[in-house]
């Protein structure tokens, strides 16, 4: 921690880790300021939800956060029940950011445009971490600059959309008809069922918003005639989606895999595989849209919307002017990449890991939640919890706390070995979730190994 003690630690993001990271630092006595972009907190998550969550309630409260609100009268839901976005909000995060330890902490319609150092740009290294954190914040009332002591950016990616483009960039002709496009997972049984009722709607994607709206769209065709539906992957196996089924751990994630296999096996919705998107064109109204193929360019149409759920990125301009050790082609926290790189890995299989890992060469700079994962789609919940514990632990300066990292993840019940994809009968620790159980001794060895090299242990002695 720098000099600046009489500075709070700024947390960008409230949303489930965000929020989560307030409580932590709170607990370890910290001042803390939390920016919130939207009006409200957990906007990004209103934007879906109508979405239910395929990790049941266990999994979606970070334990600090419960036990801050028990204080104060509350009553978990049902550990076992799976809620939607909404209700996640509506019975976990409001009442949390209404807590009077936490409400005069959050500042919403703040969204943070840049971060630098006061009085020093990226190239300058003397003196860089005696001075503070400069944050430019966008508000109704205009632009100020503010300062900060430390800062965990918890700003996620779900406003970072990935384009349809298969190469990473724009489609040709994706921009032109940007209004008949929709990126993410559109609420197309409620607010926007107007908009694709008796019309044919092209889902590009191979994940598990993909996957809801394709379902989502066989449900509205069953009830309005002429609705109709279309999904194009880039890949040609489809292991990824469909999931572990009944060997994953989270069953309504097996359930949600199982429901899209069976949509498509049985001709409700037109699959084509190993399609990779290159352009859009309108035709008489309509839309066409072109594709690489192993048989080279296809066109599929016409169609009248389209939704690209093609995953988010980071949105990197934030922190231009920062020192950041990212991966190279991932975008997460470097340490990371390797262990989530989604073309070896189908899930969290991710090991413990806190406030090292999440660390950068910009002092007391932290990347957590799913932005730390980059563009790899496999982030959950409790990694976000456990890496803002150990982050607020580190700036507490209790570094025994802060190394204890300890993560168990349900597993998916599908296994990825470089070169290849399969489904798991069971778990083994080169599978999905969380490692197979380790002897004590092997434990405490991998925990000295770790910190030996400067990387969080597994926090021997310490229950997961």
């Amino acid at each position: 921690m720098n000099k600046h003690n009489d500075l709070p630690v700024a947390v960008i993001g409230a949303g489930p880790v965000g929020l989560a990271a307030a409580v932590h630092l709170l607990r370890q006595g910290l001042p803390v300021k939390l920016y919130e972009a939207g009006g409200d907190v957990a906007t990004n998550l209103r934007d879906w939800g109508h979405v239910r969550i395929f990790t049941p309630w266990r999994f979606c409260v970070d334990q600090g956060a419960r036990e801050l609100l028990e204080e104060h009268g509350w009553k978990m839901p049902d550990p076992e029940a799976f809620p939607t976005a909404n209700e996640l909000v509506d019975l976990y995060l409001e009442p949390l950011a209404k807590l009077p330890e936490l409400a005069p902490v959050i500042e919403t319609g703040a969204r943070i445009v840049g971060i630098s150092r006061w009085g020093a740009d990226k190239v300058r290294s003397r003196g860089r971490e005696a001075r503070p954190f400069m944050l430019v914040v966008e508000t109704a009332n205009g632009t100020r600059r503010d300062g900060a002591r430390a800062v965990i950016d918890a700003s996620g990616t779900w406003q970072s959309p990935n384009p349809l483009g298969a190469g990473g960039l724009a489609a040709e002709g994706e921009m032109e008809f940007a209004d008949r496009i929709a990126y993410g997972i559109p609420d197309i049984l409620g607010r926007d069922r107007s908009v694709y009722a008796g019309r044919t709607t092209l889902v590009a994607g191979s994940g598990h918003s993909a996957a809801n709206a394709l379902l989502d769209l066989a449900r509205l065709a069953d009830a309005e005639p002429g609705t109709a539906s279309i999904w194009t992957a880039r890949g040609t196996d489809l292991v990824r989606i469909y999931g572990g089924g009944d060997a994953d751990q989270l069953p309504a994630r097996g359930e949600l895999g199982a429901d899209a296999r069976e949509l498509a096996e049985s001709g409700r919705v037109t699959l084509v595989t190993g399609f990779a998107t290159v352009a859009v064109r309108d035709e008489g109204g309509r839309l066409i849209v072109e594709g690489e193929t192993a048989d080279g360019l296809r066109r599929i149409g016409p169609v009248d919307r389209i939704i690209a759920a093609t995953g988010q990125r980071p949105d990197l301009t934030l922190t231009r002017e920062l020192r950041l050790d990212l991966d190279p082609w991932l975008e997460s926290v470097k340490a990371l990449g390797p262990l989530i790189d989604p073309n070896e890995h189908s899930c969290g299989d991710v090991p413990p890991h806190g406030h090292r890992e999440l660390s950068h060469p910009e002092a007391d700079f932290y990347t957590v939640g799913i932005k730390s994962y980059g563009r790899a789609p496999t982030f959950l919940l409790l990694t976000g919890y456990e890496q803002v514990r150990s982050v607020a632990a580190a700036l507490a300066g209790d570094t025994a706390s802060a190394d204890a990292v300890r993560l168990v993840l349900p597993e998916t019940g599908v296994c990825v070995v470089p070169g290849s994809l399969a489904l798991a009968e069971s778990a083994s620790e080169d599978c999905c979730g969380g490692p197979a159980p380790q002897e004590a001794d092997a434990c405490c060895v991998a925990d000295v190994e770790a910190k030996t090299a400067g990387k969080s242990g597994c926090g021997c002695g310490v229950a997961a």
